[in-house]
């Protein structure tokens, strides 16, 4: 297909991934037609966020070889996935920013805001001393991935936590230029931003999902680990993409065929309060990260999951949210294990 047969969110990918990738990208996932119809030099905000969610599922599946081989044996059995939603973790110190970093979801707020996002449910974590927030699209809820960002609040840990955090994180920089930030101001005044600037922009913004500070002194790394997996885990995985979700008919049906194929499944199904949203995960796959004493050490890295939602019969509209159990229960993936400690 030529450039100018492309739709908007196709060429956006294709440039930003290369042209086979991104098309293998996009033959993997189920995308609403009223969104992969849009076209011209115009870039809708929805368009957009469509695009860079696309970005982030293929960098999730880079990084974790139990979820791409599950997407390529989706594939092959003659599915697709429906992309539920994406998991991010940031940090929030006492007070100021985390380096030259807004603080905690702040650095991803000033991003799905302008991009047609909103604030859809807060989740207090006290279990894990975090807070969720849940953020919809406003204008394709159910077709657009949710994002569960969530914030790690220093405040709530020891003198020695807050020290080493401080050192780890406050090395953090800043991955937004001007250009980006001014196109994400004309988005969040309602306009569509011409395709030439978006195409620039999609790789920055594609960037602030990463780790943006220095690798961690390997001390400071085990005394976060020793209070907070999660803690640790942003130390050597940044504000990476924690997991991504696909949306499925039957988790458990499924939960049990993977288990019975000896995927790294976890044991036990999160079921929602209201019993319409349950979900399951692989475990976290490791990988192997710096440190600042130039050593690569084994840690746990993303991890893939699934969900299923049944439809809220009081709205007739499929349940879209979270649930605090769930997410606890789910977090655990990313548990240090004993070869992370050497």
């Amino acid at each position: 297909m030529s450039k100018e047969n492309m739709g908007t969110i196709e060429k956006l990918v294709t440039a930003t991934l290369g042209d086979d990738v991104g098309r293998q990208t996009l033959d993997m996932l189920v995308i609403d037609p009223g969104l992969l119809a849009q076209n011209g030099d115009g870039v809708s905000r929805a368009a957009f966020a469509m695009a860079m969610n696309v970005a982030l599922f293929h960098d999730l599946l880079r990084r974790v070889p139990s979820g791409d081989a599950y997407v390529a044996d989706t594939l092959a059995r003659g599915g697709r996935v429906m992309f539920d939603h994406g998991a991010l973790r940031s940090i929030r110190f006492p007070d100021g920013p985390t380096g030259a970093l807004p603080a905690g979801q702040d650095a991803f707020t000033r991003i799905f805001l302008p991009l047609g996002y909103e604030m859809a449910a807060i989740y207090p974590l006290d279990r894990l001393r975090m807070t969720g927030r849940a953020y919809r699209h406003i204008d394709f809820p159910e077709a657009i991935p949710q994002f569960f960002l969530s914030e790690l609040h220093v405040d709530r840990f020891d003198p020695e936590f807050v020290e080493a955090a401080a050192r780890i994180f406050g090395t953090s920089r800043d991955p937004l230029d001007a250009p980006t930030i001014a196109m994400l101001a004309d988005f969040e005044r309602g306009a569509t931003v011409h395709f030439t600037v978006a195409v620039v922009a999609l790789p920055i913004i594609l960037s602030a999902f990463d780790r943006q500070h220095e690798p961690p002194a390997f001390e400071d790394y085990q005394l976060l680990l020793s209070r907070s997996n999660e803690a640790a885990w942003i130390a050597t995985e940044g504000n990476g993409f924690n997991h991504a979700t696909d949306r499925v008919a039957d988790v458990a049906a499924l939960s049990q065929r993977l288990k019975d194929e000896d995927r790294p499944m976890k044991e036990r199904l999160e079921i929602s309060a209201t019993g319409r949203v349950r979900q399951t995960a692989f475990r976290a796959d490791s990988v192997e990260r710096p440190f600042a004493d130039g050593q690569w050490r084994t840690v746990p890295g993303s991890f893939y999951e699934f969900i299923s939602r049944d439809v809220d019969p009081e709205t007739g509209r499929l349940d879209l949210a979270f649930d605090t159990g769930n997410a606890t229960g789910i977090f655990a993936m990313t548990s240090a294990q004993e070869g992370a400690n050497r």
